[in-house]
């Protein structure tokens, strides 16, 4: 079976129904391509001074998420929203969360951001994520049935479900994580981001293609581009990576949308080949 997805690449900036009508026109766009999963990056409804932050959080489901609940509703189709703020138990450090929602506009799962972005980085940024966001605590997992991916019309009824592991942005840099999900069968690891800059044009594709290579899965990645109203420069260049370490897709600089037909017959070929998650010796791997 063939799974087409649509990655959505943005310039957001600090206004939310700005942001919000932007988002839709692009996945708009996705769908009309025939994309069945549209994927937004991070920090999608709101980049900008940490006070429009904390006064863009609302709950999940709630008013940030039901436009788009309501266009997967009208679209029969699968959308996974990067990041929104999310309201938590502390009101200064909202959840960075991404949401999953069905083809009913149901919200399917919710992942929350466990790794937050506490960096300094020489002639670069120095940022404090922790500051104002509250980190999730579990790894999640989800599955979307095969038959809703298929692109449309299609006369095939394939059965079973693609397996997704849901990440954000700063994650990227623990594979634990990702070894953790593709040990729970994951066929599909999403990394929606706003990556910066100076760090993306080193480090954006090695460990995109890095953690689909050493995982045998498919690697998701639609990101921001372009300046925020405060804040650095995102690096842009969303993409997707096959379970052989290949770009298949990737996004031109600026604001838009990259279409990807994702094969699991990939995944299960890249992981009978070379089946690094079959070979572990986590016996031998204790402290050194």
């Amino acid at each position: 079976m063939i799974a087409r997805v649509g990655l959505v690449q943005l310039d957001a900036g600090d206004d939310v129904h700005e942001n919000t009508a932007r988002a839709l026109e692009l996945a708009g766009r996705a769908l009309d391509a025939g994309a069945r999963l549209v994927a937004l990056p991070e920090a999608f409804l709101y980049r900008g001074k940490t006070a429009g932050y904390r006064a863009a959080q609302a709950g999940v489901p709630g008013p940030l998420v039901e436009p788009f609940a309501a266009l997967a509703r009208e679209r029969a189709a699968w959308m996974l929203l990067g990041s929104v703020a999310e309201r938590s138990g502390d009101p200064d450090r909202p959840y960075i969360t991404s949401v999953l929602l069905a083809p009913d506009g149901s919200v399917a799962t919710t992942y929350r951001k466990i790794h937050l972005f506490d960096v300094s980085i020489d002639a670069g940024p120095a940022a404090r994520e922790s500051a104002r966001a509250t980190p999730g605590d579990r790894a999640v997992v989800a599955d979307i049935p095969v038959a809703d991916l298929q692109p449309r019309p299609s006369s095939r009824h394939d059965t079973g479900s693609l397996r997704l592991g849901l990440t954000i942005c700063y994650d990227l840099r623990f594979p634990e994580l990702y070894r953790v999900l593709a040990l729970a069968g994951t066929q599909v690891l999403c990394v929606p981001s706003d990556f910066t800059e100076r760090t993306g044009r080193d480090h954006w594709e090695p460990l995109l293609r890095a953690r689909a290579i050493e995982n045998g899965a498919y690697v998701i990645a639609p990101a921001q581009c372009g300046v925020p109203p405060a804040g650095n420069a995102a690096y842009g260049h969303s993409l997707v990576v096959d379970p052989w370490g290949i770009v298949v897709a990737q996004a031109s600089d600026g604001p838009g949308v990259v279409l990807a037909d994702l094969d699991p017959d990939r995944v299960t070929a890249a992981r009978r080949q070379i089946p690094a998650l079959v070979n572990r010796r986590p016996d031998a791997y204790g402290e050194v």
